[in-house]
């Protein structure tokens, strides 16, 4: 496994296993298979409601502490929102049955971001959490949290895809040390990427899937991938991208793919800021 190097020196997996949508009563055997196929990076978020699940998988699975990554997420909190952060903190590590995070990220620039950001500051320096960071910040957000702030994000999560590429993203956020990170590879198989004749061409020449190529695709970008899967044989196909590389050439043809926009939701639409930013869990 290939590791990326964040910007206070923690290493972190640049492949791991991803459980958004995957309902809480499958989670805790897909985390158990994704941890005997070899993923020691995990990805779940307290608006996903199955972190207990991810938890109870991580403590029957024998796997030693130390070999794991484990992050989660922070959702929208009200006022006063650094002290609900914290509160939500210690919920959702009693959930996991944990003692610390690998990582902890914001999971939407919405509500009253610094002072969540100041907490989640707090519980680093406590020794609480290795690595914070942020995801679904556009650079604007993101460069506004950094200059106001003493921590910077290690980490944003943000939609990457072949059809959304954001390069410009990942140059601006190398600028200011930050990891990027993908979530939705596969674009859930939107635009028929499964099937796409470019995509389809590249895996037929390395003897490999399409998801194969999506993935190396970003690890070669240097970008960090939750791949998502309940099946085992696919679990263990999307971790089995080290033994091959793609050419320039590929890489240039997948580059046309960009479509210059996301094919689920921009956070900077005033109805989805309005959605999401009112949301809140039961929990």
């Amino acid at each position: 496994m290939q590791t990326v190097t964040l910007n206070n020196g923690v290493e972190m997996p640049i492949l791991g296993f991803g459980v958004f949508q995957i309902p809480p009563e499958e989670t805790e055997q897909a985390v158990t298979d994704a941890l005997a196929a070899g993923y020691r990076l995990l990805d779940t978020a307290a608006a996903y409601q199955n972190e207990e699940a991810v938890g109870r998988a991580i403590k029957n699975s024998g796997v030693p502490r130390e070999e794991l990554f484990v992050t989660t997420k922070l959702w929208i909190q009200d006022a006063p929102a650094q002290g609900n952060t914290k509160r939500a903190f210690e919920t959702s590590l009693n959930k996991l049955g944990l003692d610390y995070l690998d990582l902890y990220l914001m999971h939407q620039p919405y509500g009253d971001v610094y002072g969540q950001w100041r907490a989640m500051q707090d519980l680093y320096r406590e020794g609480r959490i290795k690595a914070i960071g942020v995801a679904n910040f556009y650079p604007d957000r993101l460069v506004d949290l950094i200059v106001n702030n003493d921590v910077t994000p290690a980490i944003n999560q943000i939609e990457t895809h072949p059809f959304f590429q954001r390069t410009a993203d990942q140059e601006l956020m190398g600028e200011h040390g930050v990891q990027i990170q993908s979530w939705g590879g596969f674009a859930e198989g939107r635009n028929n990427l499964f099937t796409h004749p470019v995509l389809s061409g590249i895996a037929e020449k390395h003897g490999k899937s399409v998801a194969q190529v999506a993935l190396r695709w970003l690890v070669q970008r240097g970008v960090v991938a939750i791949p998502k899967s309940a099946r085992t044989e696919r679990m263990a196909e999307n971790i089995d991208v080290f033994d091959f590389a793609l050419t320039d050439d590929q890489m240039a043809s997948i580059a046309t793919l960009e479509t210059g926009g996301s094919l689920f939701f921009d956070h900077r639409d005033p109805a989805v800021a309005g959605q999401l930013g009112k949301r809140r869990l039961d929990n």
